[in-house]
C-alpha cells in the first residue's frame, strides 16, 4: 500500500486561483499522455505517486483522454481505488468534456445533454461522487453559450463539481461566460489554455489579459510544447520519444531545422540561467503572476522531478525576455 512522503508540500509553491479560496501547486499534472490502455500499470503509479510525494496535489484529466477515450480516467481511478483514497481530500482532480466521445448527436461540443452525461461517465470511470474542477473543453459555434454556462450550474450545484472552469476559450467568449456566471453566482474560477515560448495565442487572443481583469486563474497545458521545449530533441528524434511513439500530436515534420535552430539558442539563454531548458520555459509561463499553475506530462517520473525544479527561478531580466521573443516569434 502507497504511503506518501511526510515532507510532500514542504517545497511546492501554491498559488491561488484568481480570487476564489482554492490553492493550485505551481505546477499540476496532467494525464493527457501515458495513461492510457497501452501504459504500464507500474509506470502510472510511479508517475502518479511521484507527483503527490512532491507536492502536485492536482491531477487533470478529459472524458476523451486515452487511448481508448476514457481510459486515462479509468486507469486514474483504479490508482485511486487501490492507494489514493485516503487522500482524496488532499487532491484536486479535474475533468472536461467538450470533444467527441461518442456516436450520435450527443456527445460531443457544449449542450446542457452532452455535458452532463459525459461528467456522469467520467465519474464512474474515476469511481468518485464529484470532481473538484469541470470544464467546459472548447467553445460551441452552435450551442447557445447561455446553455452552456446553465449547465455547468446546474453540475455545481448538483455537487458534482465544487468548481467551474473553461478551456480553449478566447477573451471575448471569456467575459460573456464570466457575465453569465456571475449572475447564476457559479463558482467559475480557471481557465485552461495552450501556452508556452512557441505559442502565445492567449496572449493574442485576449484570454491572458481578460482573465487577469476578470481575476480568473490560468492553468496552461502543453507548456513545453509537447517535449520541443526541453533538450530531449536537441541530439535528433530519440527512438522511445513522442513522435516516434505517439505520432497523434507531435508529427516528424515539426521539427524543422528552423525550429531545432530555435531550441538550441533557447537552450543556450537557459545555460547561462544554469536551467535546463524545461525549467527555463516553464518558469517563462510563471514569471508574471498571470499563470497560477502550468500543467506538466511525463512518461518518467524523473521528468517529474525535473519539472518541479522551474519554480526555484521564475525571474527574467529585461533582456532575457527580449531575447527569448526574438528568437521564438521573431
Amino acid at each position: 500500500m502507497y504511503t506518501p512522503s511526510s515532507t510532500r508540500y514542504e517545497t511546492m509553491k501554491y498559488n491561488r486561483c484568481g480570487k476564489s479560496g482554492l490553492l493550485l501547486p505551481a505546477v499540476s499534472f496532467g494525464l493527457w499522455h501515458n495513461f492510457g490502455d497501452n501504459a504500464s500499470e507500474d509506470n502510472m503509479k510511479d508517475l502518479i505517486f511521484t507527483a503527490f510525494d512532491n507536492g502536485i496535489t492536482h491531477f487533470d484529466l478529459a472524458n476523451n483522454y486515452g487511448p481508448a477515450p476514457g481510459s486515462a480516467e479509468t486507469n486514474f481511478g483504479k490508482i485511486l481505488s487501490s492507494d489514493l483514497g485516503d487522500y482524496r481530500d488532499e487532491l484536486i482532480i479535474s475533468t472536461k468534456a467538450g470533444y467527441d466521445m461518442w456516436p450520435g448527436p450527443y456527445g460531443n461540443w457544449g449542450s446542457r445533454k452532452y455535458l452532463i452525461a459525459s461528467l456522469d461517465q467520467s465519474l464512474k470511470r474515476l469511481g468518485l461522487e464529484y470532481v473538484d474542477i469541470f470544464y467546459h473543453h472548447r467553445m460551441d459555434p452552435e450551442t447557445p453559450l447561455e446553455e452552456t454556462m446553465e449547465a455547468l450550474a446546474q453540475i455545481v450545484r448538483s455537487g458534482k463539481a465544487l468548481y467551474a472552469g473553461l478551456s480553449n476559450y478566447d477573451g471575448a467568449t471569456l467575459e460573456k461566460a464570466t457575465a453569465i456566471l456571475d449572475e447564476l453566482h457559479v463558482p467559475f474560477i480557471i481557465n485552461q489554455n495552450r501556452y508556452n515560448i512557441f505559442d502565445r495565442t492567449i496572449e493574442k487572443n485576449g484570454l491572458k489579459e481578460k482573465a487577469k481583469e476578470l481575476n480568473k486563474g490560468i492553468i496552461c497545458f502543453s507548456p513545453l510544447e509537447q517535449g520541443l521545449l526541453s533538450e530531449r530533441y536537441l541530439n535528433g528524434i530519440p527512438e522511445d520519444s513522442r513522435i516516434r511513439t505517439d505520432g497523434r500530436f507531435l508529427k516528424e515534420d515539426r521539427l524543422t531545422s528552423d525550429k531545432l535552430d530555435r531550441i538550441k539558442a533557447l537552450n543556450e539563454i537557459a545555460k547561462k540561467r544554469g536551467q535546463t531548458l524545461a525549467e527555463m520555459a516553464l518558469a517563462w509561463i510563471l514569471k508574471d503572476g498571470y499563470v497560477t499553475s502550468v500543467l506538466v506530462g511525463a512518461s518518467k517520473a524523473s521528468q517529474i522531478l525535473d519539472n518541479i525544479k522551474a519554480i526555484e527561478n521564475t525571474a527574467f531580466t529585461l533582456e532575457e525576455l527580449k531575447e527569448i521573443d526574438r528568437i521564438s516569434v521573431g
